[in-house]
């Protein structure tokens, strides 16, 4: 570890030394690693309960930002009952000027200062992992334990994972002065004294998405505060809390490590205020960080050219089903990850590519009207009963995933209808089960992302007909996940070749616990930002590095 140029307090330092090493380690190895449990047992959930509860109809907290001119709210619970936060306005003319005032003494502490800090943050918020499931589970949707461990520990390790990348990247060159020597021959050498600082852009703007607050909020979060820049947190209104309260944690840690906690800052707008969109153009804003839909990704990449612009947008993901050996587990795995969170995440497969002719099995040949009844079988069986289905389907989160899921059926033949699941403890939410439509290779419809619990089994004539559609998916629409099924080895080459070609993340013959639509921190890449649907990958080098630049001063020795 470097020495930093001015230090936090000492527990900020000391606590979390090691784990910033370990941390370092894991990115490099890429074996498994956490510094957060994930037990739920870790997280008392009646207190996060209690401490949810109290956050509900009122002001949140948040009094010492600068420049509110009001305050705003109206989040719902997709579970049926309004949350009564309110969260202060901000005008830009006055929160901007107050954030960039911040960046000097940050920058001036150094890389492994501020990796301390954004780690004690992620502690602190590791403390609160229950209230955070709360919150995360009352404005995604997300039932209690996905909300836990993907809002909570899960979250926290991407963050520490972007602070990890931050750290190693600003490393690179010696953070100590050197002295330049270059003979001259018979003359006295040139010598020179050299000093390298990392020096951040500017104010960073994190616009937060409805269904992954902190999943997919923390990596830009993190990166940015942990390469020198400010950080602005624009949530979706939808979604307000989860980035709340980490901006009133990251204000309190950074005031207690001797910074101005104005170098987080939160800005909460009505629903359709459109505030993304006019912070975005701000010249202030030198970093924006985006999950959501490709409209607005592809319009801020091609408007805020005054920014590095991170974006996460839609994509196609694409199952190829060629042959297995474990017939009930391919069933299940793939059931399992059509079902969880009602199919509202960028990770889950919509198209099925099933050759016409069938696929080999341990069980036998399967016809594709075989695979798709059996598979409808499997969802069938492990969302039959109530309680067990609203425990991993969670409940839609927006309007527009019921009617589109409404529509669905008219693109093809179904081959699994939803259904509507009653929720044991929230009887208002909006809980359907996957639903499956056949489709046909030749039909427009599977190259269009269908956000939801919308799948389409799609029938080709060959598997050589799926790696032709496969890679037009990709080059076309992007993917965030491909899955393949196959026990030939000139078919995984040739599957992988495509994946390699069209830059897109592949898994291979899951059949266990390991699900397509799961990425883990340290090890897995999150998108590859090598096709449409991501031009950035959750967490790598290149995420980070544009985040600053290298500023040298030279002198004479």
């Amino acid at each position: 570890m470097t020495t930093s140029a001015t230090a936090p307090h000492a527990p900020a330092v000391e606590a979390h030394r090691a784990t910033l090493e370990a941390a370092v380690a894991a990115i490099r190895d890429r074996a498994f690693w956490s510094p957060h449990p994930e037990s739920p047992r870790a997280y008392p959930a009646d207190e996060g309960a209690a401490a949810f509860a109290a956050l509900r109809d009122r002001r949140f907290p948040l009094d010492d930002q600068p420049g509110t001119t009001g305050w705003v709210g109206g989040e719902v619970s997709p579970y049926g009952f309004p949350l009564g936060v309110e969260y202060p306005h901000p005008d830009p003319d006055l929160l901007l000027p107050a954030m960039r005032a911040a960046l000097p003494a940050w920058r001036a502490a150094g890389p492994e200062t501020r990796a301390l800090v954004c780690l004690d943050v992620i502690a602190r918020i590791n403390a609160r992992s229950a209230e955070f499931a709360h919150a995360v589970m009352h404005t995604t949707g997300q039932a209690y334990p996905m909300a836990l461990q993907a809002g909570g520990p899960h979250a926290q390790d991407r963050g520490v994972e972007a602070v990890a990348h931050a750290y190693v990247e600003q490393t690179r060159v010696p953070a100590t002065p050197v002295t330049w020597t270059k003979p001259q021959g018979r003359r006295e050498p040139l010598v020179l004294t050299k000093e390298f600082t990392a020096v951040p852009r500017g104010i960073g703007l994190v616009v937060g998405c409805n269904t992954f607050p902190t999943w997919n909020g923390y990596p830009g979060l993190f990166a940015s505060l942990a390469t020198g820049n400010p950080v602005l947190v624009k949530p979706h209104p939808r979604a307000t809390l989860p980035l709340a309260l980490t901006v009133r944690i990251a204000r309190d840690a950074l005031a207690d490590a001797g910074f101005d906690p104005n170098l987080v800052a939160l800005a909460a707008e009505r629903e359709g205020e459109g505030v993304a969109r006019v912070l975005a153009l701000r010249p202030e804003i030198r970093v924006i960080d985006y999950t959501g839909s490709a409209a607005f990704g592809d319009w801020l990449e091609e408007n805020a050219h005054q920014a590095a612009v991170f974006t996460e947008k839609s994509g196609v993901n694409t199952v190829v089903l060629d042959s297995t050996d474990d017939y009930a587990g391919l069933l299940a795995n793939l059931a399992f990850s059509l079902a969880l969170y009602s199919g509202q995440m960028c990770t889950t497969p919509q198209n099925l590519l099933i050759p016409r002719p069938g696929i080999a099995t341990d069980q036998g040949r399967k016809t594709y009207d075989e695979v798709v009844a059996d598979l409808a079988a499997a969802v069938t069986g492990l969302l039959a009963d109530d309680a067990r289905a609203a425990g991993l389907l969670g409940a839609l989160v927006n309007p527009q995933v019921p009617r589109r899921l409404a529509e669905a059926p008219a693109l093809g033949e179904v081959a699994l209808a939803s259904r509507a699941v009653s929720h044991p403890e929230h009887p208002d939410a909006t809980v359907r089960t996957p639903l499956i439509v056949k489709l046909s290779g030749d039909q427009p419809a599977c190259l269009t992302e269908q956000f939801g619990p919308i799948t389409f089994a799609v029938a080709v004539d060959s598997t050589e007909d799926a790696l032709a559609l496969l890679r037009r998916t990709i080059r076309e629409h992007g993917a965030m996940t491909v899955l393949g099924h196959t026990t030939s080895a000139a078919v995984e080459r040739a599957l992988t070749e495509v994946c390699l070609d069209e830059c897109a993340q592949l898994s291979l013959n899951l059949t266990g616990g390991v699900y397509v639509n799961q990425t883990a921190a340290f090890s897995d890449f999150h998108g590859s930002g090598g096709n449409p649907a991501a031009n950035a990958s959750l967490v790598d080098g290149a995420f980070v590095a544009p985040r600053f630049r290298f500023v040298e001063v030279r002198r004479p020795a």
